[in-house]
């Protein structure tokens, strides 16, 4: 992620407690733990088992038989709840925790974590259908996180976020500023400009574009969008 927020300036309307936020967080890092408890085997075959691996959905390569402890297609689920490092799970939680409770608050709990699954689904299609011959396993909550923060910038596109920058000075500025030069980095690396191979920046847009076609269907109807716009 090309910035780290802290804080957004935002009060829930509908809900007290973001019930469907921290469970999908809770998932998250009971998960990580139960990983960082297994050999190294044993937590690669995890990552086989339960990753989203584009050359196996593709029907280009066919995953050792002692791997396979679910459909295929389920790992588009599956991959959301795994992570890669402590730091790779800490920057999910963190944006899942900045901008999540409010979008579940637009959308209801039930509606949220759905919506935030399918995001995710899409984002590990759209990695897929950019990298089909990938033997890698693809894994983290980032594909589902990126819907959220389009949904974030549709609903709110004025509030403002104090996060961390790269240089690591924090800054509170308006959500459509980090959100959009977040995207605008994502659709520069994806094209190879710059970035790092061990990212899946093609997962974020997929997420991302996702998060901005289903909140107008997914949020409670008394809920606006481009809310404090003018």
């Amino acid at each position: 992620m090309a910035f780290w927020p802290i804080h957004d300036d935002n009060p829930r309307r509908w809900i007290n407690t973001p019930y469907g936020t921290w469970a999908l967080m809770l998932i998250c890092v009971i998960i990580y733990v139960w990983q960082s408890g297994q050999s190294q085997f044993e937590e690669v075959s995890t990552v086989f088992s339960f990753g989203f691996l584009p050359a196996v959905i593709f029907g280009h390569r066919e995953l050792d038989p002692a791997l396979i402890h679910i459909p295929a297609a389920w790992s588009a689920l599956t991959y959301q709840f795994l992570h890669g490092g402590a730091w790779h799970l800490i920057g999910n939680m963190a944006f899942m925790f900045v901008f999540g409770d409010n979008v579940e608050d637009r959308c209801g709990t039930v509606r949220f974590i759905i919506f935030y699954l399918i995001c995710g689904a899409v984002a590990a299609l759209a990695h897929g259908m950019t990298n089909e011959m990938s033997e890698a396993p693809l894994i983290g909550a980032s594909g589902g996180v990126s819907g959220i923060l389009a949904a974030y910038l549709i609903l709110h596109p004025t509030a403002r976020i104090t996060a961390i920058t790269p240089i690591f000075i924090p800054l509170r500025l308006p959500v459509w500023v980090w959100i959009g030069g977040w995207f605008i980095f994502q659709a520069l690396a994806s094209g190879g400009m710059f970035g790092s191979d061990n990212v899946a920046y093609w997962a974020h847009i997929g997420g991302f574009l996702a998060g901005v076609v289903l909140i107008p269907l997914m949020k409670r109807d008394e809920a606006r969008l481009l809310e404090g716009w003018r």
